[in-house]
């Protein structure tokens, strides 16, 4: 198989490339990713001399160079976008651009190319929020909040075009918060793990009760892949892992592993249309054989121990100024 990886030096695309590369022998891979400041090449430093693996710099946007990469690939899956929350509130139109006009494009130039499978990677912010003890199914109706959840529901919709308008169907995941190594600094725990390993306080937003379902990026990658190969095409799956909790429990759970108690917390102003609560339902992703291999502490504790032995890879990020003081989920 050849697979045409977007966003593939990105944190969730770089786990997936990495993953593919490892189980799967007879699988070459073809990365093509902007390079934007969460792109780092230095994620697939460990796998860029093996001859599957290809690296072509490129925006999703640019149709003349998808033409000539894209033709002979057997399945495209599309990492790339624009992801942060707060980035989104202050430049929502580079959102826009990369995740509603990028998708488009991709879309199209799969087709042109007669692609046979697409697998589109999305986010259960799509849904919305939602009260305890309910959880979004896949046929539930889309309240996305924040431009970026906007932005990604609005992929979505167009990939289900495809299907119905041109009998091309591109297969939607829309998956929960994930975590482990090589995520970009902004985001609530690399943010929270470096800080702590810098002595500096973690910030908090608002009371810390918004709740996040979070899925250890090694798992999130394998439900990928079976979606990918085993999934139907065109068909939607929610994929998590079960481990809700809130933002506050988060916070002392990372604290404990430093040794270090609430005097390390810094409260500071909610973000504006902050979601209260996500959970998915994943009956769907479930039933093709997939569930979560990790438990959720352990995994935690391998990803400080990551952060702790590769400080090579974060600290420059966090010296070019690039992380978000603020990034919270």
């Amino acid at each position: 198989m050849r697979l045409f990886v977007t966003g593939g030096a990105g944190f969730i695309g770089s786990n997936f490339v990495r993953h593919v590369l490892a189980t799967q022998p007879d699988v070459a891979v073809t990365n093509y990713d902007k390079l934007t400041y969460a792109g780092n090449p230095e994620s697939l430093r460990d796998v860029a001399e093996d001859p599957r693996y290809r690296f072509v710099q490129g925006d999703l946007n640019d149709h003349l160079l998808l033409a000539e990469v894209l033709p002979g690939h057997d399945a495209v899956v599309n990492f790339a976008a624009e992801s942060h929350v707060d980035r989104s509130i202050t430049a929502s139109n580079d959102f826009v651009v990369a995740n509603v006009l990028g998708a488009n494009t991709l879309f199209t130039m799969a087709m042109r190319a007669e692609v046979p499978r697409v697998l589109h990677i999305s986010t259960d912010e799509a849904y919305g929020s939602i009260p305890a003890p309910g959880s979004f199914r896949e046929g539930d109706k889309l309240e996305p909040n924040s431009p970026y959840s906007v932005s990604k529901a609005s992929a979505d919709l167009l990939a289900r075009s495809y299907g119905v308008t041109y009998g091309y169907p591109i297969t939607v995941t829309r998956t929960a918060n994930n975590f482990g190594p090589y995520h970009y600094p902004e985001k609530v725990v690399p943010l929270f793990v470096t800080n702590l390993m810098d002595g500096l306080k973690v910030p908090l937003y608002g009371d810390g009760r918004n709740v996040r379902d979070w899925t250890y990026v090694l798992d999130n990658v394998a439900a990928q892949w079976l979606v990918l190969t085993e999934g139907t095409p065109g068909d939607l799956y929610n994929v998590g892992a079960d481990n809700e909790m809130s933002n506050r429990e988060l916070t002392l759970r990372i604290l404990q592993r430093f040794g270090r108690g609430e005097e390390m917390i810094e409260l500071v102003t909610d973000r504006p249309g902050h979601d209260l609560r996500y959970s998915v339902d994943t009956t769907k992703v479930r039933a093709l054989g997939w569930k979560p291999q990790h438990d959720f502490d352990e995994a935690l504790d391998a990803t400080v121990d990551w952060y702790r032995r590769n400080e090579w890879w974060w600290r420059p990020l966090k010296q070019r100024g690039a992380s978000a003081r603020r990034g919270l989920v």
